[in-house]
């Protein structure tokens, strides 16, 4: 077994900490092996996403972080074409909580919320991504029958 050296706030050490007491782990390194596990689980389920999606990425960070604002936001430009739409709330004197609304190819979805996640301030993160497909339909809205396009689910399996 190697041996690895990371560091964590002090608000993140103590949540590992009450993990290790909830769940009887023996020490902090058991709790973080079965975290990671889980995580590379997590990430190989994600990168096998092909088609198109939509996706909430939910995550929240320290606005007082040195350029993360501007950063955020200059990742979210390079990617104007998968943003939708996006929620800003302050919860407190350093926390905001961000969702975006994504839509595109899963693989660039996946990617773009990564790349997110991964932003140093970003405190948590997670994206749900739901496959659909697009299909051209017409229909009549206030009796005037038109097509435009509409976002399908597809169905599992």
């Amino acid at each position: 077994m190697n041996r690895v050296t990371i560091v964590l706030d002090d608000e993140l050490l103590t949540e590992v900490d009450r993990m290790v007491k909830v769940r009887g782990y023996q020490n902090r390194s058991e709790a973080i092996r079965d975290l990671a596990r889980g995580g590379l689980r997590l990430a190989a389920e994600s990168a096998d996403a092909a088609g198109e999606c939509v996706a909430a990425l939910v995550y929240t960070y320290d606005h007082h972080e040195r350029d993360l604002a501007k950063r955020l936001v200059k990742t979210f430009h390079g990617h104007h074409d998968l943003s939708v739409s996006a929620l800003h709330v302050h919860l407190d004197h350093e926390s905001c909580l961000e969702v975006g609304i994504l839509r595109g190819p899963a693989r660039e979805v996946r990617a773009l919320a990564d790349q997110v996640i991964a932003e140093r301030g970003v405190r948590h993160g997670r994206v749900v991504m739901f496959p659909v497909e697009e299909k051209t339909e017409t229909h009549a809205h206030s009796h005037r029958p038109h097509g435009h396009a509409h976002l399908h689910l597809r169905k599992a399996g």
